[in-house]
């Protein structure tokens, strides 16, 4: 009996296992896969590759942009969500707002469109396909956008920081602090020099693992997630999934760049900042803030 209790056990958590893989291996089949085939099956049975590379990725862009700044520009008319901006005496101006889509505008036209243009070139040199059948699976997207965001911060931490050496940062990177409490808007406000050269960091990990084109889109969604948040203005907790990614840094410890103009320079995550001893300052000026806050308490 002891042997067939075991032998039952065995098979229910082999029979388990399977209905995990199985799970896994079909989740692009439920819930969204129907409608999500049939637009991406009619996008690629209308326009050729070239018009979705080129044209289709600008659109993307500038939707996706739009719709993940949004949220916060909305936070600066909502009294209570005040309390969640990091620098307070700092809002935000029409003046300013207006400065930012003004520079957005030749940015994204006359020096993103330019490099998109080159999306098609490089998925024919490299093979990349388009087609529905040949769409990876969540989990293969999934590791595959990671590791694109590990070069780009790589990338970013490195150019970054030499952007802010006192010979060449007057030239370029001082257009980017022109805000120094910036908002969602303020990610890609930059001198076109910069948007080109650390733009180079979000083209190196496509290079190396992507594997169908959808991938590009899905990055380009999850940089600008990362990129408007850290330069939102405010932190809320508890709601921000993105906290979820192990060593992701956030909008306070972007801000803080911002605010300090030294340290802090990685994108995305803290790794690098810690190794190289450049969040030194923050968390000095974190541990000043902590001290005042307690003894208010």
């Amino acid at each position: 009996m002891a042997v067939n209790g075991s032998t039952t056990g065995l098979l229910s958590a082999a029979g388990l296992t399977g209905q995990i893989e199985n799970a896994l291996v079909n989740f692009p089949d439920n819930p969204f896969r129907d409608p999500l085939e049939n637009f991406w099956t009619s996008m690629t049975d209308s326009y050729t590759k070239f018009q979705i590379a080129t044209w289709g990725s600008l659109i993307f862009h500038e939707i996706a942009y739009i719709l993940i700044c949004a949220p916060t520009f909305f936070f600066q008319f909502i009294p209570f969500l005040q309390r969640f901006k990091i620098q307070e005496d700092k809002p935000e101006t029409f003046e300013k707002q207006w400065k930012c889509v003004r520079l957005l505008l030749f940015s994204h036209f006359c020096i993103q469109l330019p490099m998109i243009s080159g999306t098609y070139m490089f998925t024919e040199i490299m093979g990349i396909p388009y087609e529905w059948e040949a769409m990876p699976r969540w989990y293969d997207m999934a590791w595959r956008v990671f590791m694109c965001a590990v070069i780009e911060d790589t990338w970013h931490y490195w150019i970054h920081r030499l952007a802010h050496d006192r010979r060449v940062y007057k030239y370029v990177h001082k257009v980017h602090h022109y805000f120094q409490a910036p908002f969602g808007m303020t990610a890609e406000y930059a001198h076109p020099v910069e948007t080109v050269v650390l733009g180079m960091g979000f083209i190196w990990g496509i290079i190396f693992f992507c594997n169908h084109f959808s991938l590009m889109w899905v990055w380009v969604t999850v940089r600008l997630l990362e990129t408007i948040d850290v330069h939102s203005g405010y932190e809320l907790p508890y709601i921000n999934i993105l906290h979820l990614i192990p060593g992701y840094a956030g909008a306070r410890f972007h801000d803080f760049h911002h605010f300090n103009f030294r340290g802090n320079y990685a994108s995305t995550f803290v790794w690098w900042d810690k190794l190289c001893g450049t969040d030194i300052q923050y968390n000095e000026y974190q541990a000043k803030l902590n001290q005042v806050k307690n003894k208010k308490e």
